[in-house]
């Protein structure tokens, strides 16, 4: 079976080398030299800060294991990253909005930085306290920098259709060439070099560090809505208000939520779906297949922005649908096609099915990301940019939290009752496998 990882992986590299070299004039945005240099500037920036990020990800379980903490310790330790990102994280990130996207920018390097040096430290609260700024800093990715791009781009006067071709870049580069790259230098520094753990967090700092260099030297500041007279809470009013009264905004939060929810889903069960029976599966590749799909997705969605038909809020329907029905193998495999009762050995044959359908999915979180980017410029107001969109991962982070705790707690009934964990996926599949938006906090 392992022909078969190699003959997916190559057929997915093939079909993204095709679809980027075979791009015609009605494919390809006509820009200016000036949106251009801005484009590849922001997109430096993006790779650097993601590369900070999806390094440290598939060592933070085995750092805290060579540390000496037990699953339960762990099993907090990541809980509190999305408590913090879902609390702590909204104040921050919402005050990008009124003291400056750049700010906010610089405010994450600084963060993910602290939170890279505390990995330094086998004292738990110090970790803890690690967890905590990683939280801050993943609500400050996913929001100041996009916020930043689009005021960015609408001050100099761009056209509004050039946004999608920055917003495909970002995640064909950041999610994921940059995801692949990081995991083979992650896994130089580690097993090659014999550098230790820390090794990575330290080379994300590194990248961190350099990332806010360039911002600092070639960014300018931008707001959404700077006036004095308001303080954080009717800010947060303000957001609120914005949502409420717009159908749109709140629907557009919904799709956000529910489908990074199946995400999170997706990243805690894809290890037991492939192997219920211990079979022996290459992680490392299969997260890198999955990669090389999301590539493929976010090809495929920079050739639909760059058209005026179909609309974004039309094909996202399509995708909605394939997304659901590729995240359904498992249960229809488990009723034609008979399981397996063999321990261990290779992927059995609907295991390879299921991966088949695992890689359409993450093509259509390629799709999502740049389609979803471009519905939040079209429709959330300026000035309430960052607050607005930490309010559409409150949702999201107590989801997981709650996906977390019960989980950890499975895990924990299972040990006391003496159950073989075969079947649990917490926590060592999670950093191994990172998804799209699970992230290192």
């Amino acid at each position: 079976m392992e022909l078969f990882y190699y003959l997916v992986f190559g057929g997915l590299g093939a079909v993204v080398a095709a679809l980027e070299l075979s791009k015609n004039n009605k494919d390809r945005i006509a820009t200016s030299q000036a949106f251009t240099s801005f484009k590849n500037n922001y997109l430096f920036v993006y790779s650097l800060m993601m590369a900070g990020d999806w390094l440290q990800g598939p060592y933070v379980y085995y750092l805290y294991t060579t540390y000496g903490y037990g699953k339960g310790d762990i099993g907090q330790l990541f809980i509190a990253g999305f408590g913090s990102s879902m609390l702590f994280g909204t104040i921050v990130g919402s005050l990008a909005d009124k003291q400056g996207r750049k700010r906010a920018c610089v405010t994450y390097c600084i963060t993910y930085i602290l939170s890279c040096i505390t990995k330094h430290s086998p004292q738990y609260r110090i970790l803890m306290v690690g967890r905590v700024l990683g939280g801050i800093a993943t609500s400050l990715l996913f929001s100041a920098f996009e916020s930043w791009l689009v005021a960015e781009h609408n001050k100099r006067g761009f056209d509004q259709q050039w946004l999608s071709l920055t917003f495909s870049k970002a995640i064909f580069l950041g999610n994921g060439l940059v995801a692949i790259l990081s995991g083979l230098f992650g896994n130089l520094l580690v097993d090659t070099l014999n550098l230790g753990p820390v090794s990575p967090f330290d080379a994300a700092a590194c990248f961190l560090a350099i990332g806010m260099a360039v911002i600092m030297s070639s960014w300018t500041e931008n707001f959404g809505d700077p006036s004095d007279n308001k303080d954080l809470l009717t800010q947060f009013k303000g957001a609120a208000v914005a949502i409420a009264s717009d159908e749109k905004i709140a629907l557009l939060g919904a799709i956000q939520s529910l489908f990074e929810g199946s995400m999170y889903t997706f990243v805690f069960l894809w290890t037991p779906a492939l192997s219920p029976n211990n079979e022996d599966i290459p992680h490392g590749f299969i997260f890198a297949t999955f990669m090389l799909a999301s590539m493929l997705g976010s090809s495929f969605a920079s050739r639909l922005m760059a058209r005026s038909s179909p609309k974004v809020e039309s094909y996202m329907q399509i995708v909605f649908v394939v997304s659901s029905a590729s995240l359904l193998l498992p249960i229809i495999t488990n009723f034609l096609v008979a399981p397996s009762k063999v321990k261990g050995g290779g992927i059995s044959f609907a295991g390879c099915l299921q991966l088949l359908g695992f890689c359409t999915f993450e093509a259509c979180v390629g799709i999502f990301w740049p389609s979803i980017m471009k519905m939040r410029s079209q429709y959330i107001p300026e000035e309430a940019r960052s607050t607005i969109m930490n309010f559409f991962r409150i949702p999201l982070n107590i989801f997981v939290c709650i996906v977390l705790y019960n989980v950890s707690y499975s895990y924990h009934y299972l040990l006391k009752v003496g159950g073989k964990l075969s079947c649990m996926p917490f926590p060592n599949h999670i950093l191994r496998s990172r998804m799209i938006c699970s992230r290192s906090f």
